[in-house]
């Protein structure tokens, strides 16, 4: 019971920690004149997923590397099968050109990018975490120009807060304690229950810390829906799978090798990750168009239920 209540708590850290970053990044951009399309590709990006990345560096440097990479591929698994299937059962989300020219192209790279680093001497090491952090900085520069000269419409937040320099500072320390106490009890409660259920790493990296770093974007996509805001897109979570990879994975990796234990989580579990990213094209073009509807997001939400039962 102290073990799954460290899990609970780490989860709930994670959560207000990443909440506060968020707001001090947001803040603190804003007041250097930082543009809302850069804060939006960039900070927030990296805010959004410093949860998956302090749980990910902690599992590595304890060695768990299960856990590091079952909370990555899991939690990208769940972006789309879960976050996105539950939000498509509330509602249609309409398609952009840039999905398809931009974001679900750079998702396969990225994908593909990590299957072909692992699959072969089941490792990542720093060589190949160096190449993938290159790979988001030449995605971001890319997403940048082409956004400038498309002029891509400004989907952040128009109510965004400009807080005073002291709260900015506190929100920022709240937040970095929060993230790294956070991932501390977490990664220990993870270790401790695969321990007490007699389960893998893998299996809790993939189930419960995926799932539970997946719930701000969950409630985020949710309450989006329920108040019919426009700027819910599908570019945000695919952004959020590629900047778990490419940021994530390979931050991690520069840090300390990441080497595959468990063969399941490159067989199997990364097998799922390629082909529900593939699937994403194919329900976006059939049957209708362009358009997401309850009937994708019950296919991708029965994936994933089908995932997490012969995982488990």
């Amino acid at each position: 019971m102290l073990n799954f209540a460290f899990v609970v708590c780490g989860l709930a850290l994670l959560i207000l920690g990443g909440e506060y970053l968020l707001k001090s990044s947001v803040s603190l951009s804003l007041k250097l004149n930082v543009s809302k399309l850069v804060i939006g590709m960039t900070v927030v990006s990296f805010a959004t997923s410093a949860p998956e990345l302090l749980v990910s560096v902690n599992a590595a440097v304890s060695g768990i590397p299960d856990l590091s990479l079952g909370n990555v591929v899991g939690s990208n698994i769940a972006n789309l099968g879960l976050v996105l299937g539950v939000t498509l059962l509330l509602g249609t989300i309409t398609i952009e050109p840039s999905f398809y020219k931009i974001d679900w192209p750079m998702l396969m790279i990225a994908t593909i990018t990590f299957y072909t680093f692992v699959v072969f001497d089941y490792e990542l090491d720093a060589t190949e975490g160096l190449l993938m952090f290159l790979g988001l900085i030449l995605f971001l520069i890319y997403l940048l120009s082409s956004a400038n000269k498309e002029g891509v419409v400004d989907e952040f937040a128009a109510d965004d807060v400009v807080l005073n320099w002291n709260t900015t500072i506190i929100y920022l320390f709240i937040g970095g304690i929060g993230l790294w106490g956070g991932s501390e009890l977490l990664v220990r409660g993870s270790k401790a229950l695969a321990e007490d259920f007699g389960v893998s790493d893998r299996v809790i990296g993939i189930t419960i810390v995926s799932v539970g770093t997946s719930i701000p974007e969950l409630a985020a996509s949710i309450m989006a829906m329920i108040k019919k805001e426009k700027a819910i897109s599908i570019g945000n979570l695919i952004g959020s799978n590629i900047f778990n990879l490419f940021a994530v994975l390979g931050i991690t990796a520069m840090i300390t090798p990441i080497p595959v234990g468990d063969s399941n989580l490159i067989d199997s579990d990364a097998v799922y990750m390629l082909v529900i990213s593939a699937l994403l094209l194919l329900l976006v073009f059939v049957p209708s168009k362009m358009k997401l509807g309850w009937r994708d997001g019950l296919i991708l939400l029965c994936f994933y239920i089908y995932f997490i039962y012969q995982v488990i």
